[in-house]
């Protein structure tokens, strides 16, 4: 089968599931909570010049630096070697805004709580306040950020983009005494919020890695309900799939702590330090590597989740063979979203890198959406011409440990 039959089956499936379960209305319920127009509305002049060049990403000749009334993200990364000197590189990502929601969060609330039933006088309500403040601080496109990798080597970073998120290919020093992790802090003024220290892995070009989705494979998100996914995103403890992080743990002890791990997720960038939190919480260090098409936009966040999955995450997946081309690969996914499209997909470009895939059938009704996820069918579909032995749908994660002991050894 073709890969763009594919992805037009993939397509049809996500639109069967968000018709089924009211996606377009829940949207446009929430479309007053789209904060890109009033808040463009607030901005002075300068703000306004500086997001009318930010436009030209790194092109752009005007930049500005980071204020004490901001907030800056910067986010975990993997060092590789550069595949012509040899020399070790790494992605730096940042993300700058003001800290400052402009007056719209209470309207945002007001919204997200009517959606999920949720009264002011409920327990939950002061987590709600927080985590709706990732999607209402406003963005500073055009900005710059000092940082110092291992608080002595200086780096710039940005200016940052249409959404106010930068991305840089920066030369790293090497590693000393064994060590795979090292640390860069942001230098920034007083007052400055935010995740101010990141960590950069260093993977060298062989050995093990995993790409990792996110919601509904270790974190329960409920991707194919709205109401769910609102609730678990801004209200509810963050969860772990059962058995998850059991899995992880014991795929790390038979990789070795050497191997790298990306947390592929269809998550817009606001949710960055809530999923960074719950990653160190249960799961094995890693790039947690996310989308950027829905800042500022509750509603966005439903699209993000279920519209236009599996060539995002191909995308990212390239990237990282980029990276990383001779490291043998082990993926794992769901069933709620375009995981077994996406590994299908990347295992035909690239046989001699993925060696095993895992997908999480979920049949929680409530996330599943419709039955024909779960079908033997889609999954023959998804992974044609794929020997039998490299994928695995699987409801029961201890499953999985004799499968990936199996893989290791035989591939070792």
């Amino acid at each position: 089968m073709a890969p763009n039959h594919r992805r037009r089956s993939t397509l049809e499936m996500q639109k069967r599931t968000r018709k089924e379960h009211g996606f377009d209305k829940t949207e446009s319920d929430l479309s007053s909570t789209d904060f890109s127009t009033a808040i463009s509305a607030k901005l002075s002049a300068s703000d306004k010049f500086y997001d009318a060049f930010s436009y030209l990403g790194k092109k752009n000749p005007f930049s500005r630096t980071v204020t004490s009334q901001d907030t800056v993200w910067l986010l975990d990364n993997t060092a590789y070697r550069n595949r012509t000197s040899g020399k070790w590189e790494a992605e730096y990502v940042a993300a700058i805004f003001s800290q400052h929601s402009s007056g719209v969060i209470s309207d945002a609330m007001s919204m997200i709580a009517k959606q999920i039933g949720l009264d002011e006088r409920d327990p939950n309500w002061p987590t709600l306040e927080e985590r709706t403040k990732l999607f209402t601080q406003t963005i500073k496109p055009a900005t710059t950020v000092k940082a110092l990798y291992r608080n002595t080597v200086p780096l710039k970073l940005g200016p940052g983009g249409r959404q106010g998120i930068s991305s840089d290919i920066k030369k790293l020093p090497g590693i000393e005494n064994g060590e795979l992790l090292a640390p860069t802090f942001a230098d920034v003024p007083k007052g400055v919020n935010g995740v101010l220290e990141m960590r950069t892995f260093y993977a060298e070009p062989e050995g093990w890695a995993v790409i990792s989705d996110v919601d509904d494979t270790i974190k329960i998100t409920q991707t194919s309900d709205p109401i769910g996914i609102l609730r678990t995103t801004f209200v509810d403890a963050p969860s772990v799939c059962p058995g998850m992080p059991e899995l992880y743990w014991h795929i790390q002890s038979v990789i070795k702590d050497t191997s790298p791990w990306f947390y592929l997720s269809a998550s817009p960038y606001n949710l960055y330090p809530f999923l960074r939190a719950f990653r160190e919480a249960y799961y094995p260090h890693g790039t947690i590597i996310l989308r950027d098409s829905s800042w500022m936009s509750i509603p966005g966040l439903l699209s993000s989740l279920t519209l236009g999955t599996e060539e995002y995450k191909v995308d990212r997946m390239e990237k990282i063979h980029s990276w990383l081309p001779r490291r043998k690969m082990i993926l794992i996914g769901d069933s709620t979203q375009s995981d077994p499209e996406s590994y299908g997909e990347i295992y035909r470009t690239y046989p001699d890198w993925v060696k095993v895939i895992l997908i999480r059938k979920v049949e929680d009704i409530a996330a599943i959406g419709i039955d024909s996820k779960n079908q033997p069918e889609r999954f023959e579909e998804a992974f044609e011409g794929i020997p039998k032995d490299v994928w695995h749908v699987f409801t029961d994660p201890a499953e999985c440990a004799k499968i990936i002991d199996n893989t290791v050894a035989s591939a070792s």
